[in-house]
């Protein structure tokens, strides 16, 4: 079994949980392409096999997320799992539709973020989260980021709740951008809720829950390397050329440089790279 496994991670459970679990269904070797946390659901792109051989063609997806926004309250972990450690009044008049559309409008673009402090970002060797839990400080550099899109989903006035969906680039923390949400609306908040539903191409209308995996099933749930790469152009080569491509020896090719699918009597091999008319080895799958 080789490819990609599009997992809807339930609550509770954390990516090394999913993996786990996939590894023993399939008996294969098992990565993933960024993880979730516990309290996160939804997309989580499972690499089965050698499908794991792909990670670098895929772990720089943006990202969607459905998002709920708790306003006048902060959590010292930015999410549902932390204490409360401040509480703010919501202002009724800022809860309105056009108000809320304008602050999540003014977060479109590239703009810089502060990672939270618990987050597994190293700092001097140690992840931040490892300094928050011993109370000690430590300095958080802002990152780019980019918003793409973001949309006001519902306002729930009574619970000073905001749901939205967010198209966001990698490395964007959804507990900071719930944070700076709820200051430009001129309180305090936290996530309450995240739902991944989109990781590059990969939908959860595509995933699977892992409960209803099994060693009879999983494999008509798994997105072959061929599949995944269905957009590249072909090469076909014959018996000696693929010798000598599989022996990592580069062959002359008239072609633009960039990445094809690669086959010997209409088999699919695996993935070559072209770079300065020449092919070379990158992804061997039979």
């Amino acid at each position: 079994m080789n490819g990609i496994l599009i997992v809807n991670k339930s609550k509770g459970y954390t990516s090394h949980d999913i993996v786990a679990k996939v590894k023993k269904i399939t008996v294969e070797k098992v990565g993933h392409t960024g993880t979730l946390d516990p309290l996160a659901t939804g997309v989580l792109p499972l690499l089965i096999g050698k499908g794991t051989l792909c990670s670098k063609y895929l772990m720089n997806h943006n990202k969607t997320y459905n998002v709920v926004l708790q306003l006048g309250i902060k959590k010292s972990t930015g999410d549902e799992e932390g204490e409360i450690i401040q509480k703010e009044s919501v202002d009724e008049k800022r809860l309105e539709e056009k108000e809320v559309k304008n602050v999540l409008e003014s977060f479109l673009g590239e703009q810089e973020q502060i990672p939270p402090i618990y987050s597994a970002i190293k700092v001097n060797g140690k992840k931040l989260y490892e300094y928050a839990r011993k109370g000690q400080a430590v300095e958080v550099k802002p990152r780019k980021i980019t918003i793409y899109d973001i949309k006001l989903l519902k306002i729930d006035k009574e619970s000073c709740e905001i749901q939205f969906e967010v198209s966001c680039s990698k490395g964007t923390y959804i507990r900071s951008l719930c944070e700076d949400i709820a200051k430009e609306m001129g309180t305090v908040g936290y996530m309450k809720e995240l739902q991944r539903t989109k990781v590059g191409t990969f939908t959860i209308e595509q995933s699977v829950l892992v409960e209803d995996l099994n060693e009879e099933n999983v494999e008509e749930h798994i997105i072959t390397v061929e599949k995944l790469f269905k957009d590249l152009e072909d090469i076909e080569l014959n018996e000696k050329k693929l010798q000598l491509f599989l022996n990592g020896v580069k062959l002359s090719f008239d072609l633009e440089d960039g990445i094809y699918k690669i086959y010997n009597n209409q088999q699919f091999i695996g993935i070559g790279v072209v770079k300065d008319k020449l092919l070379k080895r990158d992804i061997v799958i039979n």
